[in-house]
């Protein structure tokens, strides 16, 4: 069953000025729960404006959204509660931490929730535990921290509310290969666990490629595609086409292709095609 959905939605910012500009026209998608979303998009295409549309940031000019069968503007009162269902991460989080403690700041969404203290500990030291950060760590002020730490804290605050879909906007920006391969690990950790839908936004291919089942592609305001990694990745060119970088291993394979040596599948991570070489080899080797 699609958690989320979207029906016709269009949003147009200064609608009748003459800085008019439309920045998400007409996208129709159902996201099934407990999928892994990688979304994609060159700067302006519209990813950030669809985004902030499902947990009833922005409101559509026309058009529906729906969570779990229900439009979230059938009652603007309720609002609150799809923020609560619906939690996004904003880029460079940890610039919104402002509390005394590690333990606080995480437990700060659910005690909006007007959760009791026994509920809002086994939050904390549950989603704590999924995005590594020790118990000593919480009793710690968050601005002692390193930065990938306070990434970690103000991801961590979002994952305790449990939202029924997670959306990450850039959650590895600004960190090194070491540091993002931590924090999409404690991710993919953390969906493993909650089988909630996770959406993640992001410019690396490489990235999404490694940790994604789906992938979204927006461009010039529409939905370009939303497919499996490997029906994604086998429009590469398309991809490349429209501003967008294609995994380097499948630009490889690509090559390789055109050569003359055909795999067979589409190549987007380094693991199978590692898998795939090793495959040819030893058949190579028996004949």
């Amino acid at each position: 069953m699609a958690i989320l959905r979207t029906e016709e939605l269009t949003y147009v910012y200064s609608e009748g000025t003459p800085f008019e500009k439309t920045a998400v026209d007409h996208v129709n998608l159902e996201i099934q729960e407990g999928e892994m979303v990688g979304v994609m998009g060159h700067t302006g295409s519209g990813k950030s404006t669809l985004i902030q549309h499902f947990n009833g940031l922005l409101k559509p000019t026309s058009g529906k959204i729906y969570l779990d069968g229900r439009d979230i503007w059938e009652d603007k009162d309720k609002i609150r509660d799809v923020r609560f269902k619906v939690g996004l991460v904003f880029q460079y989080p940890e610039y919104q931490i402002f509390e005394e403690t590690v333990y606080k700041d995480i437990a700060f969404g659910p005690k909006n929730m007007g959760l009791d203290e026994a509920e809002i500990k086994r939050r904390v030291l549950e989603t704590a535990n999924d995005i590594g950060i020790s118990e000593e760590m919480l009793e710690r002020s968050p601005f002692e921290l390193s930065g990938g730490q306070k990434r970690r804290v103000a991801i961590a605050g979002v994952m305790a509310m449990e939202p029924r879909v997670l959306i990450l906007d850039e959650p590895t920006a600004g960190l090194d290969p070491a540091g993002r391969d931590k924090i999409l690990g404690l991710i993919k950790k953390y969906h493993e666990r909650t089988k909630n839908t996770i959406l993640i936004v992001s410019h690396s291919m490489e990235d999404i490629a490694r940790f994604a089942d789906k992938i979204l592609v927006m461009n010039k305001a529409r939905l370009f595609c939303y497919d499996t990694a490997v029906n994604v990745f086998s429009r590469a060119e398309e991809i490349e086409q429209i501003g967008l970088d294609v995994p380097q291993i499948t630009r490889v394979f690509g090559d390789l292709r055109r050569s003359g040596l055909d795999f067979g599948k589409e190549v987007y991570t380094v693991g199978y095609a590692k898998e795939l070489l090793l495959k040819k080899l030893r058949e190579k080797e028996v004949r």
